[in-house]
């Protein structure tokens, strides 16, 4: 395929209007238009990329030839279902959908007309992430955190869907994708009548196990991830893109040294520049063309989704904490 791909974006707020903005420069891509439920909203982003504000779903999916959707997740399935139904390419916002029920319909669609169906696990592209990727051997622990200021966008969920499941999601990336055989979990509603903080402990078949906290009623933005193997131990800071390795160094022998600087030595990690969000949906425009790309497939998505039900429901099943007199 030679031609530019025509492509449109459905929500256009405070996430869906940068998915507009890379599609609009995007090589091998043309941003035939966006749709919103607020017309205005969408008529602004529109001038802004200089595409077209469509006054319906249905007519921009007439246009396309693909989209991106970052609507609320209530609403995933019955956005997800009428583009599928059309024939037209999807990339979904993380989480895939509400429920597994869910997923499976729109999973099931895309099957049907045999289009390309991605989710936006966009950590997977993070520079850090892929900079950890050339060292990884593996993992055997993972600690993530995952911590945010209070906002009313996003907690029409659960904590655990909203912030914890890009963890989940690249937890079970990089063990391999193997299946989580236990989880345990607790957590506590603070502002929204869904779960505000999180912690939970994920045992991954083969013995990795991640432990990972998220909060959406801290103080300051913290996004990181650690990563030990026998080969040594990776930190990676999300939000800055930037990771590290400590290893024994070579030569080193039991009982020798007087400080960790002589035992263990530390190396920057780096990947080439990129902003992730950019690095994502280009590459699900890649595999709608027809081109090879590393896309998080819906499978992916579906398992980081029932991962993240299996936490919140882990912390259903916990015990409520009693207080010492």
């Amino acid at each position: 395929m030679n031609a530019s791909l025509p492509v449109g974006v459905v929500g256009v707020g405070a996430l869906g209007r940068h998915h507009a903005r890379h599609l609009a420069s995007m090589h091998g891509a043309e941003l035939v238009g966006v749709y919103d439920t607020h017309l205005g909203r969408a008529a602004d982003v529109a001038a802004a990329c200089g595409c077209r504000a469509f006054a319906s779903l249905p007519d921009l999916l007439g246009c396309v030839k693909a989209v991106s959707v970052a609507v609320p997740t209530p609403f995933h399935r019955e956005v997800g279902l009428e583009c599928l139904g059309r024939g037209v390419a999807v990339l979904m916002e993380k989480p895939l959908a509400t429920s597994l029920t869910e997923a499976d319909e729109l999973i099931a669609e895309a099957k049907c007309h045999e289009v390309v169906f991605a989710v936006g696990h966009v950590e997977r592209f993070n520079m850090a992430v892929r900079a950890a990727m050339t060292v990884l051997d593996r993992p055997l622990f993972l600690e993530g955190i995952r911590l945010a200021p209070f906002q009313p966008r996003g907690t029409d969920v659960a904590v655990v869907l909203d912030l914890m499941i890009h963890d989940l999601d690249l937890a079970s990336h990089l063990v391999g994708g193997a299946p989580a055989i236990d989880i345990r979990a607790r957590g506590v509603s603070v502002l929204s009548s869904h779960l505000d903080m999180v912690n939970a402990r994920v045992e991954f078949a083969g013995g990795a196990v991640a432990s990972m906290t998220s909060s959406r009623v801290a103080r300051d933005r913290v996004r990181r991830l650690r990563i030990f193997q026998p080969s040594g131990y990776i930190s990676l800071d999300l939000a800055t893109g930037t990771a590290s390795f400590m290893r024994l160094r070579d030569g080193w022998r039991q009982g020798t040294g007087n400080s960790i600087e002589e035992v263990v030595e530390q190396a920057a990690l780096s990947a080439p520049e990129a902003d992730a969000l950019g690095l994502e949906l280009a590459a699900f425009v890649a595999a709608v063309r027809g081109e090879p790309a590393a896309i998080v497939t819906a499978a992916e998505g579906r398992t980081a989704l029932a991962m993240a039900i299996d936490v919140t429901a882990a912390v259903k099943r916990s015990p409520a904490p009693t207080l010492g007199r």
